[in-house]
């Protein structure tokens, strides 16, 4: 209590000094004061929030069958109720090993919930939409890129010519092309490249093009991690006989992981916004779903509930993943201390 009331002091001391700093402060309260009174009379009297309480299923769901929205609902309060455990779970190490597994595991229960067959009706990824895609999007792509992000890093880092010259022009080429143009690459043109009769529909063609391009850059945060760990790591693992793929598995990866952790995090949350583009490409996604219903004549001129709306909705999920983000680095921290 005696540090936040000293803190306070401290600001008030320094923005009320002189009278410069007090006239340029009240200016600024006032200013804010005054946006702030016109935003919540806008709120509360003139917005028209139907088009937001009248269509939560399709934000969630999409066009996804009415009597089968339970199966992409349960999948959301799994993926809540496992990021509350994340958080406020038991400290005991053995549990918190098992979490990576536990978030993997959320992958296929995803795509089985979502697509069907096993006992479910089969739904097909044209009716996936809403918030329920943007995550399946997110998460099959990155869990895809992680790999191949570490196998490009430690391609550029090979000693062997051919795999570092090919790694490191497949970095900087997809570091060199705007997003847009992969996923519309993904789209339009991989269906020209595969045989007559193979069909890939546009969820997957969209998950393959974030994963090229995603793991790229994955590639090189995971490519900083390795250079941050000194050599003297791996002259103590040579010198406790480890062979080189054994140093790369139990000493290098680990620690890559370990510093590259809010890197990774950036990719990830910038992963879950660049899903926003699919909805130029067709897929009614989160956006994709807003755009649809300003599309609507019942709904035309709301684009500001709307896209509040679904700017609300992003920052709160990608809130969720750096204060996951956050705990998990502490976590880690916190294992390598009691080492």
């Amino acid at each position: 209590m005696k540090v936040i009331t000293k803190f306070f002091r401290n600001i008030i001391k320094l923005l009320l000094s002189n009278s410069f700093n007090w006239i340029t402060t009240l200016i600024i309260l006032l200013t804010i004061s005054s946006f702030l009174l016109v935003s919540l009379k806008w709120f509360l009297t003139s917005a028209n929030w139907e088009v937001v309480t009248l269509n939560l299923p399709l934000y969630a769901f999409g066009s996804f069958p009415a009597d089968q929205r339970w199966r992409p609902a349960l999948w959301i309060i799994i993926l809540l109720s496992l990021s509350i455990f994340t958080l406020v779970g038991p400290n005991r190490k053995w549990i918190r090993k098992t979490l990576p597994l536990a978030w993997i595991s959320t992958i296929p229960v995803g795509i089985y919930l979502l697509s069907g067959g096993l006992g479910l009706p089969i739904v097909m990824s044209r009716n996936w939409g809403g918030l329920s895609l943007t995550i399946l999007l997110t998460g099959c792509s990155f869990f895809l890129a992680l790999p191949l992000g570490v196998l490009l890093a430690l391609g550029r880092q090979s000693k062997l010519p051919l795999v570092q010259a090919l790694s490191s022009i497949y970095i900087d080429s997809m570091r060199a092309v705007p997003l847009i143009a992969v996923l519309f690459f993904g789209q339009l043109l991989i269906p020209l490249f595969l045989p007559v009769g193979l069909e890939v529909d546009r969820v997957w063609r969209a998950i393959l093009a974030f994963t090229l391009f995603v793991s790229a850059y994955i590639s090189e945060d995971i490519r900083g991690g390795l250079q941050a760990i000194p050599n003297t790591q791996i002259e103590a693992a040579e010198t406790l006989g480890l062979n080189q793929f054994q140093i790369i598995i139990f000493v290098l990866i680990p620690q890559a992981f370990r510093i590259s952790l809010p890197a990774l995090t950036n990719q990830a949350i910038g992963l879950f916004q660049n899903t926003s583009l699919m909805a130029i490409l067709g897929l009614v996604e989160l956006l994709g779903v807003g755009r649809s219903l300003l599309a609507n004549p019942e709904f035309i001129g709301r684009y500001i509930e709307v896209y509040i709306w679904l700017a609300s909705v992003y920052w709160l999920s990608c809130t969720l993943m750096a204060i996951l983000a956050r705990h998990i680095e502490k976590k880690m921290l916190l294992d390598k201390v009691n080492l």
